[in-house]
C-alpha cells in the first residue's frame, strides 16, 4: 500500500495565512508528518510526501510524482479560509472530484466522520470540486480542510500541537479503516522486559521465602545467584 501525503502550499505562498500571521503550510506539514508516522505503524505501507519545505512545489509536479510512483491513495491536507479578516465561518469539509468516484467518496466520508468526531468542529460535509490534485491524479484522491484560519477560535486550534496530532490520528485511522490495514508486530525493542529486584540476601532460604510470598500474592518471582 502506497500513500501520498500532500501538505498544501509552502512557507512562502502568498496569502495562505491567519490574519495574525501563521502560515497555513506550518499546520499542513505538521499534520502530514504526524500522519506519516502513524501510517508507518501498519504492515506493508509506504508513505511519500509531494511537498517540500524549501519551496511551494507546483501542483503539476505534485500530481506527476504521485502518478509516477503509482500510489494507491492521495490525501491533500489544508486549512480553510473565508475572506482575509476574522469571521465566524468554521468547520471541516472534505473534497472529492466532481464525478464522485466511489473509492474517493468512501475515503472522504471516513475522513470527514473521524475528523468531526474527534475535533468537535462543525461538519460541513463531503463536497465535490474540480481541484487539480483531485482531477489530475490517477488514484483515489481526497482533499481535507481541517478548520478555518479566519476563525479566531479555530486558528488557535490550528496552532496547537495537540490539535495537529488529533487531525493526523483521524486521517490515519480513516485510511487504515478504508484500506483494511493491519498493525505491524511490535519490534524487539518494544518487547524488552524491565526487572525489579525485591531483595538481596546472604541466606538462600530467606530469598526463597520472599519469592514464595511474592508468588502467593500473584507475582512472578525467581531466585538468582549473583556471583561477585
Amino acid at each position: 500500500m502506497r500513500i501520498m501525503l500532500d501538505a498544501g502550499h509552502g512557507y512562502t505562498t502568498p496569502g495562505k495565512r491567519t490574519p495574525d500571521g501563521m502560515s497555513e503550510y506550518e499546520f499542513n506539514r505538521a499534520v502530514a508528518q504526524y500522519t506519516k508516522g502513524l501510517l508507518e505503524d501498519y504492515q506493508h505501507v509506504l508513505v511519500y510526501f509531494c511537498h517540500e519545505d524549501e519551496r511551494d512545489v507546483p501542483l503539476q509536479e505534485r500530481t506527476d510524482k504521485a502518478n509516477r510512483l503509482k500510489v494507491d491513495g492521495y490525501v491533500s491536507i489544508h486549512a480553510n479560509a473565508y475572506g482575509t479578516g476574522w469571521n465566524n465561518a468554521g468547520g471541516i469539509e472534505t473534497y472529492i472530484y466532481k464525478t464522485r468516484p466511489k473509492e474517493a467518496a468512501e475515503l472522504a466520508h471516513e475522513i470527514q466522520h473521524r475528523m468531526t468526531s474527534r475535533t468537535g468542529l462543525r461538519d460541513r460535509g463531503v463536497k465535490t470540486a474540480d481541484f487539480h490534485v483531485l482531477r489530475e491524479t490517477s488514484m483515489t484522491a481526497v482533499l481535507v480542510e481541517c478548520g478555518f484560519m479566519t476563525n479566531q477560535k479555530e486558528a488557535g486550534l490550528l496552532r496547537a500541537d495537540a490539535f495537529r496530532r488529533m487531525c493526523a490520528e483521524a486521517i490515519a485511522t480513516a485510511i487504515s479503516y478504508t484500506y483494511k490495514l493491519k498493525k505491524s508486530a511490535p519490534s524487539p525493542a518494544d518487547q524488552q522486559l524491565f526487572k525489579v529486584q525485591a531483595g538481596a540476601f546472604k541466606d538462600k532460604s530467606k530469598a526463597e521465602e520472599v519469592a514464595a510470598r511474592l508468588k502467593k500474592a500473584g507475582y512472578e518471582a525467581m531466585v538468582l545467584q549473583i556471583k561477585h
